[in-house]
């Protein structure tokens, strides 16, 4: 009976929340919020905020077009490889002291999570047999590679801030790092860790594949880059990929670096005391997502005040300014101020 109630649990867990439920209705809300904030600030009206949801469920209806010199299974399991990860990212990710899955590797397991989305797009281009698609998977190759060292030294200098104070060298436990900053306050105020916080909002939209860093979509030169031959659900999987990932990328800076903010939410967790109560997940889940919309915000400010980049751009950009602030924060902690 224990295995069986077990098992429904974590059933829930990767249907409801924090799975796939929980990442679909967050990740599409926040994708509209980005966009119509964005709008705002360049003074224009903008869709509404539920257009990602209307573009979703329009995109189920419309016919599924396969090329005919693509590669069929490849083509069409691409974006559902690339929607399951990013679903099995987010039980990883701690919401304040919950979460799913745990364990002493969190940190490591997220950065092979991370590559999987963008190697599905990658592949799906490549099956496609589009040599237009083929402009954007090469962009979208460049900017993984210039992505990954500032996310690598990002989640080092986190790990060994939080490794030194527990004596542990280096703590690649996600929740050890959030426990650790309900009882010592949010990284993000330690003089150290705000390079790192600073690298973490400019890798976000390089990540998710967003405005300046979007090269790879080609949009002023090829509509929809890589995907130029997807249609109809294969399209629209790979558009709810994009929201889920912008919720993931935000709710990982907020473990990072906002993890204490939960107060008495993560004291009443780690003391174990109302895990089962759904009432309480919706509200922890609703704090939470206000954390990562302030990170969207941020984000956002980002896109509206930055022009589009060249794909030579980005890769120098991340491999310098992003860099260097990572590297830095990464010293920092590596010396113990």
């Amino acid at each position: 009976m224990t295995v069986i109630l077990d098992g429904l649990k974590y059933l829930a867990y990767i249907l409801i929340f924090p799975g796939f439920l929980f990442c679909f209705l967050s990740g599409m809300l926040l994708c509209g919020i980005d966009r119509k904030l964005v709008a705002r600030m360049q003074k224009r009206v903008g869709p509404p905020i539920l257009q990602p949801f209307y573009d979703f469920f329009k995109l189920l209806g419309k016919e599924t077009i396969v090329p005919s010199a693509a590669n069929r299974t490849v083509f069409l399991l691409a974006p559902l490889v690339g929607l399951a990860a990013q679903v099995v990212l987010q039980l990883f990710i701690p919401i304040f002291s919950f979460s799913a899955f745990r364990g002493v590797a969190d940190v490591i397991v997220i950065l092979y999570l991370l590559l999987i989305p963008a190697l599905s797009v990658i592949l799906g281009a490549a099956a496609s047999g589009s040599p237009y698609a083929g402009v954007g998977l090469s962009r979208e190759m460049v900017t993984v590679l210039a992505v990954e060292l500032p996310l690598v030294l990002v989640l080092l200098a986190v790990a060994k801030t939080v490794g030194n104070a527990i004596g542990s060298g280096l703590c690649f436990s996600l929740t050890d790092i959030v426990r650790y900053q309900v009882r010592n306050g949010s990284l993000i105020t330690r003089l150290s860790m705000l390079p790192a916080a600073a690298a973490m909002l400019l890798i976000i939209p390089g990540e998710t594949g967003s405005h300046p860093f979007d090269a790879a979509e080609a949009e002023t030169e090829i509509c929809e880059g890589m995907l130029a031959e997807y249609s109809g659900k294969p399209l629209a999987v790979y558009k709810l990929s994009s929201a889920v990932k912008l919720l993931t990328m935000t709710t990982l800076f907020v473990a990072l670096f906002l993890g204490g903010i939960g107060g008495g939410i993560d004291r009443v967790l780690m003391g174990g005391t109302a895990g089962g109560s759904i009432a309480f997940l919706i509200e922890i889940a609703v704090l939470f997502l206000l954390c990562a919309l302030l990170v969207a915000v941020c984000v956002s400010l980002v896109h509206a005040v930055t022009a589009r980049l060249r794909i030579e751009q980005i890769f120098k950009y991340y491999w310098t300014v992003v860099t260097g602030l990572a590297a830095l924060s990464l010293v920092m902690a590596w010396y113990g101020l």
